[in-house]
């Protein structure tokens, strides 16, 4: 039976339209006789690693770039999937904090980030790369699609036209409910305002307190703890109600005095409220290419 084939049998409730674009996914991925993953342990790469691996005729491998950027949730997701589903898994060392150009954090850092990220992949990878990159990321200012394209990595959902969504809907459709009430991830580095020098200490705190706020409002979609100028601000999806909120902040607050830093306020969630253009005035114009 072919990848095709075992798709096709497996998932005859999912809407024609949605699986047309998988088949071409896969049509697509069928052209490489191996392929490498960057597995970031996000609903794309996670979702994109698992179709791939159990439809497509290639083989498959997944990639790892571990980094202090990376969440340690989305590093224990990548392992549990890894042993359940037996992907032939590599976890190699980003290594990106070594660019003192990251360490910066310029309005472009996701491109020294990618940099390193495709260059470290590359090492181990003797095949083609695809990242996990989907149709709504071309609407954004993303940096690392240059350095995308300068590696020469693939973007499978870029390919077969698959939005966000999408990804969602093939996740609940696959039966991947942990994958389908995924929140958005991106690395915890895009916490950090623009201009202020990215450091372990800080992903580390970063990703503490995410994980703190979390434990208190499990439901909540979007969290994110801001290393402004000012000082640490938690950004909620939605704020509850008292006396939870007032909670939140107790605890919070004391968190920031055990080590040291200044507490500035619970405010909805702003996406990308942490890029700051002025802050880094070399690189606002920069050019984006269309990456073909």
């Amino acid at each position: 039976m072919s990848g095709n084939d075992m798709f096709a049998t497996n998932v005859k409730f999912m809407p024609k339209g949605l699986q047309a674009k998988l088949n071409n996914l896969l049509e697509f991925a069928n052209q490489f006789a191996s392929v490498s993953v960057a597995l970031s342990g996000g609903v794309d790469s996670m979702l994109l690693t698992y179709v791939l691996h159990r439809y497509s005729a290639s083989h498959v491998n997944a990639v790892h770039a571990a980094s202090p950027a990376v969440p340690k949730s989305a590093l224990q997701r990548i392992q549990a999937y890894s042993s359940k589903h037996q992907w032939n898994l590599r976890i190699v060392d980003a290594k990106e904090l070594d660019n003192p150009n990251y360490r910066s954090n310029p309005v472009n850092r996701c491109y020294f980030c990618k940099s390193s990220l495709y260059q470290r992949i590359g090492k181990h990878a003797c095949d083609v790369i695809f990242s996990g990159t989907n149709m709504d990321d071309l609407g954004d200012y993303r940096p690392g699609l240059i350095a995308a394209a300068e590696h020469k990595v693939h973007h499978p959902y870029v390919e077969a036209n698959i939005s966000k969504v999408e990804i969602y809907q093939l996740a609940k459709y696959f039966g991947l409910t942990d994958l389908q009430a995924l929140p958005a991830q991106p690395c915890l580095a895009s916490r950090i305002e623009t201009g202020i020098s990215v450091s372990v200490a800080d992903l580390e705190f970063i990703d503490e307190m995410e994980r703190l706020v979390r434990s208190k409002l499990p439901k909540l979609d979007n969290i994110r703890c801001r290393i402004t100028h000012n000082g640490v601000v938690i950004e909620l999806a939605k704020l509850p109600a008292e006396p939870l909120l007032s909670a939140v902040i107790q605890q919070v607050t004391q968190a920031c005095l055990i080590k040291g830093r200044v507490f500035v306020e619970v405010r909805e969630y702003q996406k990308g409220s942490a890029f700051l253009t002025e802050q880094s005035n070399q690189w606002t114009q920069i050019e984006i290419k269309q990456v073909s």
